[in-house]
């Protein structure tokens, strides 16, 4: 049985994804936060996270942006292929969603020209991804991604031959080298496999699971376990400012690839991780 999801009702939830994911932070991401806090010993440590609890907890009283970096719009949909789009085009409505939510919720418009850095004024285009699912349902996930952490995040095409220890080496290295710049504790999203475009699809997918949901796979779940304790003796902590929690968890997806490539992804979330979603 078909069924029929009309163009209008895309545009008003997408609009209200755009406002109350920049204003709402997820509970999981909260209880991190939290978690997180408590295992410091540190004077500092702990009064850096209490001034980021705190500034979470204005946003949502207030209604206000979590972070002044309302980000770039990225947009993940699980259509049921018994659904039918009425009255246009679903990348249209999307972009319309977009553009009306980041107006009505006085969301910083970020989206510039590559080229000329003219601003598009509505923060359109946003990046869609759209899966194919069974069913009729549509699933709509929100991510808004901010610039600072999304500028620290990089992509490798390993030797085979460099193996685990080559993935485990670009993985810490890159949150070593990003340092304080993506605002941690981060959320620390990795790609392994696939192709060049696939694997930072991956990293960026593996940031919308819940936080420390590890992966379902006993040797990725070990990795990702391992990893995380490597970051955090980095010792760069919350703002940068020292201590246990560099990171919050670390996310591995991963994609058979060809025997001649190894690519890694690493995507890093600040710890305004900020992502939500509405079935149709």
């Amino acid at each position: 049985m078909i069924k029929t999801i009309k163009y209008n009702d895309i545009v008003i939830a997408t609009a209200k994804l755009a406002i109350e994911a920049n204003r709402f932070l997820p509970s999981d991401v909260t209880a991190a936060l939290k978690a997180a806090r408590a295992k410091e010993t540190s004077e500092l440590a702990n009064f850096t996270f209490g001034q980021i609890l705190a500034n979470h907890n204005v946003a949502a009283k207030e209604c206000m942006p979590l972070c002044q970096d309302t980000g770039k719009a990225v947009v993940f949909i699980e259509l049921g292929q018994n659904v039918c789009i009425e009255g246009g085009l679903l990348t249209d409505a999307i972009n319309a969603g977009v553009a009306k939510g980041y107006e009505e919720g006085y969301l910083r418009k970020s989206m510039v020209d590559p080229i000329s850095r003219i601003n598009t004024n509505d923060n359109t285009p946003a990046i869609i991804h759209i899966r194919l699912m069974a069913g009729d349902d549509m699933k709509i996930t929100l991510a808004p991604k901010g610039g600072g952490a999304e500028n620290m995040s990089a992509l490798t095409m390993l030797s085979p031959s460099a193996g685990l220890d080559g993935i485990k080496h670009f993985v810490v290295d890159t949150v070593r080298t990003a340092g304080a710049n993506p605002c941690p504790p981060v959320i620390v999203g990795v790609g392994i496999g696939g192709n060049f475009e696939e694997v930072a699809l991956l990293a960026k997918t593996a940031l919308l699971r819940p936080v420390n949901q590890s992966s379902p796979l006993p040797d990725i779940a070990a990795l990702e376990a391992e990893l995380l304790t490597e970051i955090n003796a980095l010792n760069i902590g919350a703002q940068g400012f020292g201590g246990f929690s560099t990171a919050l968890a670390v996310h591995i997806e991963t994609a058979p690839c060809h025997f001649a490539s190894l690519p890694v992804a690493v995507n890093l979330n600040c710890h305004v991780a900020r992502h939500k979603s509405v079935i149709l």
